[in-house]
């Protein structure tokens, strides 16, 4: 009886890793989801979050599925993330600034306050929609298969403003 308590206490605390969480959350959505490749954003000397990235049998090919799960090191408003998506979107050459307004209000309404340690797993399901998940539970979706190509272009893009970030991510060299 003492094993089975045990075991099951180490199940519960399995299941509370916001990062064992996420690897659920991509295999839930990716079929043989495996990692392409991880890497650290960093701002000056300020690390923001680490980032894994998720696609079938840890190959990216731009089609979804896929999922990309961040891991913040740091406390962070969820307008704050809204805005720098915004940012980073309308700087890779996005400029439909009605479109723009509304993905804001919708990442708004979706992202929450991150501490360290909280993870958002972004995925891009088969029919172009993303799905949000905070820590393994899903907190909102954006059906436009244009905001997924735009949202995830941030990390994966050719024009991604972190292009070294992107390799790491993609699990290249050099």
């Amino acid at each position: 009886m003492t094993r089975i308590c045990l075991m099951m206490i180490g199940l519960c605390l399995l299941m509370a890793n916001p990062a064992t969480a996420d690897l659920q959350t991509a295999r839930q959505h990716v079929p043989d989801a495996g990692l392409v490749g991880k890497a650290r954003l960093k701002v000056l000397f300020w690390k923001v979050y680490d980032a894994e990235l998720y696609a079938p049998e840890g190959s990216w090919s731009g089609d979804a599925p896929f999922a990309l799960t961040l891991n913040y090191l740091r406390k962070l408003k969820g307008e704050q993330i809204a805005k720098r998506t915004i940012t980073e979107i309308r700087g890779q050459g996005f400029d439909d600034e009605i479109t723009l307004a509304r993905w804001y209000e919708q990442m708004r309404s979706i992202i929450p306050d991150v501490d360290k340690n909280t993870n958002i797993t972004g995925v891009a399901d088969e029919s172009g929609h993303t799905l949000f998940y905070r820590n393994g539970t899903l907190i909102g979706t954006i059906e436009e298969p244009q905001f997924s190509e735009r949202f995830f272009g941030i990390w994966l893009d050719e024009k991604s403003s972190q292009p070294k970030f992107r390799k790491k991510l993609l699990g290249e060299r050099g």
